[in-house]
């Protein structure tokens, strides 16, 4: 049995992108491992393709602890206590007030509506790579991006060269949708729903913990997560859940988990964010956690703004100004300042993106939050520019183009999201989560009934 993003053969080497990442000292630990007949090169699946002996396994092991053993480089610019973090940032922004119920009620519809909507669209190329889905989508008449993806037309060798996402690809083309397929993206904000239901917003993250155990299957989890569940397991206290034999703690997987925080707090940023946090140290440090603190801001302000450049800004002023998503950031930014979505400029865009972040893993927070600050940016509230940017741009695209599609739905209302984008998703969200599927009118109202208690 090959347990993707768990055995220690397949952790090391992120792990030692990881920890050069954080300064420390990693060349006598690649000259061992490499010296034993390991690969120091990630994978990108998470698994290598032929298992390693027993021998080597157990080096791996030792290895990794050593590694943990090792401390970082100091990095004051990039704190993981909240104390030291609140104490970077700027003087929260003064938004507007909350809307009207019915208002905040059409935002928070259009959120829930929009992250599914942009999820959706991203699931089938999840892992393809941009060059990729060009050609596919070329090769089926729909270059540049502004439908749903489909198979009708695919060419055998290009089918062959670029396979969908097994897993989506039956549930996310536009011939078979019906209603939003489970996904991750979305089993999280469920989750974050039922967490802040059941403690309120004075949850710890051992409260977050003890809810994966009892709801959230070990199989759907992936990455920094699975790491963090495997530690919950074995009794791990946070915040060493995030970092025992935990290479992906800077990855995108708690900035996914944080919209429902933003949904409850609207027009409070700063508070959306230390929510985040509480939920994301259990499973990341460093610019992972900012990372969920920044998507946290982006859907409390998108609750209560009016314009995309308003929602960025409030977003920014939770995330310490000198670290690394900081700059991922400002890049995606800069790079989409224009507002031009004519093919030539975004190519050009993601060109520069691709060679600032090119040489992280697909899901890394970086890059992708990079890309979200684009896809924003330059999409100025239009939803069918922004997720097409978002997946287009190649790397996590569902999780780019649920959060992208998250804001720009709470801007809009389901009405400005259109109907090629919410009539096939019928109001429904799947789950393998208790309960099973979800209707999105329910939990809008749930989503309303937390924020109405702030």
């Amino acid at each position: 049995m090959r347990l993707t993003w768990a055995q220690p053969e397949d952790l090391l080497p992120h792990e030692l992108m990881q920890s050069a990442a954080e300064g420390k000292e990693i060349s006598d630990i690649v000259s061992r491992w490499e010296s034993a007949g390991g690969d120091a090169k990630p994978t990108v699946s998470g698994a290598s393709p032929i298992p390693a002996s027993a021998e080597l396994r157990d080096l791996a092991r030792d290895l990794l602890d050593e590694l943990d053993a090792r401390p970082a480089a100091p990095a004051p610019s990039e704190p993981d206590e909240w104390e030291d973090i609140a104490a970077r940032l700027p003087p929260a922004p003064a938004l507007t007030a909350a809307p009207s119920s019915s208002m905040l009620a059409e935002r928070v519809h259009g959120a829930w509506t929009g992250r599914a909507a942009g999820c959706l669209l991203g699931k089938p190329v999840e892992k393809i790579p941009r060059e990729g889905i060009e050609e596919i989508l070329r090769s089926t008449g729909r270059w540049p991006l502004d439908r749903w993806f489909t198979a009708a037309g695919l060419p055998e060798d290009i089918a062959a060269r670029w396979p969908w996402n097994r897993r989506s690809a039956p549930t996310s083309l536009e011939e078979n949708i019906s209603g939003m397929p489970e996904d991750d993206d979305l089993n999280y904000a469920l989750l974050a729903l039922s967490l802040l239901e059941e403690h309120g917003r004075s949850f710890r993250s051992d409260d977050v913990a003890q809810l994966w155990l009892d709801a959230l299957p070990a199989g759907r989890v992936f990455t920094a997560e699975r790491a963090a569940y495997r530690n919950i397991l074995d009794a791990r206290p946070v915040p060493e859940t995030a970092r025992h034999r935990n290479p992906f703690r800077e990855w995108i997987g708690a900035l996914i988990r944080s919209d429902v925080f933003g949904w409850t707090t609207p027009g409070n940023p700063r508070e959306a964010a230390r929510l985040a946090w509480v939920d994301a140290r259990l499973s990341h440090t460093r610019n992972g956690i900012y990372g969920a603190m920044w998507a946290a801001a982006l859907t409390s302000a998108s609750m209560v703004c009016d314009t995309v450049d308003e929602v960025l800004a409030a977003a920014t002023s939770v995330v310490p100004a000198g670290s690394r998503l900081a700059a991922a950031i400002r890049l995606g930014r800069e790079a989409g300042r224009s507002g031009d979505t004519s093919e030539p400029a975004v190519r050009s865009a993601l060109d520069g993106i691709h060679r600032a972040y090119g040489d992280l893993h697909w899901v890394h927070v970086l890059n992708n939050a990079a890309v979200i600050a684009y896809a924003l940016q330059a999409g100025r509230g239009d939803f069918t520019a922004s997720v097409a940017i978002a997946v287009t741009a190649g790397w996590d695209t569902d999780s780019a183009g649920a959060t992208v599609g998250s804001v720009v739905g709470a801007l809009n209302g389901v009405d400005g999201i259109g109907p090629r984008w919410v009539a096939p998703i019928d109001g429904r969200i799947a789950t393998s989560l208790p309960g099973g599927e979800q209707r999105i009118d329910v939990l809008v109202a749930r989503t309303l009934a937390l924020a109405e208690s702030r």
